[in-house]
């Protein structure tokens, strides 16, 4: 990454004149971009003798509802002290003359993020199976809050929710094809947003939902046996239907035998070794604690592969407008077309899961 890129992240005499006012004066400030993530920017923070994690957009236009920070802190700090587990908030700052946007600051956590391949640690069958089970864990745990006792009450709006999905994701596509359409189309993309339409469910549950919850944005604890410690990457978190977020693990989470990924820079295969769990034990063992069934699999699965597509384009927007320096952005110009084929034959049968 160029020093221009992070020079246009962080404005330091700001940056340092601001903590200064807000956590007492420190003799060491430094900061490093993290490379993990495509989507908002996040920097390791050194203020003194505390390690802390700032969370920024990402540098030029964004999207409309997109990269919202303060959103993400917002519901962070409101489960803290729950059984969900987060990091520790710190502060959040909307004001853009510090750094040029919105940003957030957290404690820093320590463990392993899976993200292409395991943990070494966790490579036996009874890892493995408690790998899953924490991560189902915690997606209940998620649903589970009392989001009204959490402060949370107007997070969002569940009613109408999952139609709302579609509607928004098929907005960040019009966004992104204003730009991506000029080197190249993704016809599929229409044919999948008017069989979504045409299949949403007439009525869902209602619960605090993560909006993103799959492996690599989990954290699990140094040591053995598997501790999920910390859920990452809150920024399309509100208030609606909690099989959004089964539908997105189901795509990530490969079961032996699956089909080959359509991008395999995004969809980790090592969930098909021996001791993980099926997504059919992760769903039995979700719909036992919650008491939520997971209705209407193909839909939520097509939603969730739709919604992946459209992040993918987006980052190839930011990518030929030069507001990037992320290496997968560039990749999306084949992957997002290949996501929407396989999305497209899913929802048409031809691919089972």
């Amino acid at each position: 990454m160029s020093d221009e890129y992070l020079d246009r992240l962080v404005d330091d005499d700001a940056l340092a004149s601001y903590l200064d006012a807000e956590l007492g004066p420190a003799e060491t400030f430094e900061y490093e971009r993290l490379g993990e993530g495509h989507s908002n920017e996040t920097l390791a923070v050194t203020w003194g003798d505390r390690e802390l994690v700032l969370r920024r957009p990402p540098a030029g236009e964004t999207a409309d509802t997109a990269h919202d920070v303060t959103r993400e802190y917002q519901v962070m700090d409101a489960v803290q002290g729950t059984d969900v587990p987060v990091p520790t908030t710190v502060l959040s700052c909307d004001d853009r003359d510090v750094i040029g946007s919105e940003f957030y600051l957290m404690e820093r956590a320590r463990g392993d993020v899976p993200r292409d391949d395991e943990p070494e640690r966790f490579g036996t069958p009874a890892h493995r199976r408690r790998l899953g089970e924490e991560v189902i864990d915690a997606l209940a745990a998620i649903h589970e809050v009392d989001y009204e006792a959490a402060g949370l009450g107007e997070f969002g709006y569940p009613e109408g929710f999952t139609e709302r999905q579609v509607q928004r994701w098929s907005e960040q596509y019009t966004w992104a094809f204003e730009v991506t359409s000029e080197d190249r189309e993704v016809p599929e993309i229409y044919d999948l947003t008017g069989w979504l339409m045409e299949h949403v469910p007439d009525e869902h549950p209602h619960t605090l939902v993560h909006g993103d919850f799959k492996l690599d944005n989990l954290m699990f604890a140094p040591g053995t046996p598997p501790e999920l410690t910390a859920v990452f990457d809150w920024e399309l978190s509100t208030l609606g239907d909690p099989r959004t977020d089964l539908g997105l693990l189901a795509l990530f989470w490969r079961d032996p035998g699956d089909p080959e990924p359509p991008t395999p820079e995004l969809l980790q295969p090592f969930t098909e070794r021996e001791g993980y769990p099926t997504r059919e034990e992760l769903f039995e063992r979700y719909e036992n604690r919650t008491g939520i069934a997971f209705e209407h699999r193909r839909f939520y699965q097509v939603l969730a592969a739709y919604k992946l597509g459209a992040l993918g384009e987006m980052f190839y927007r930011r990518h030929l407008e030069g507001n990037a320096a992320d290496p997968l952005y560039p990749k999306m110009e084949d992957g997002v077309p290949r996501l929407a084929e396989y999305a497209l034959a899913l929802a048409e049968g031809e691919i089972e899961l």
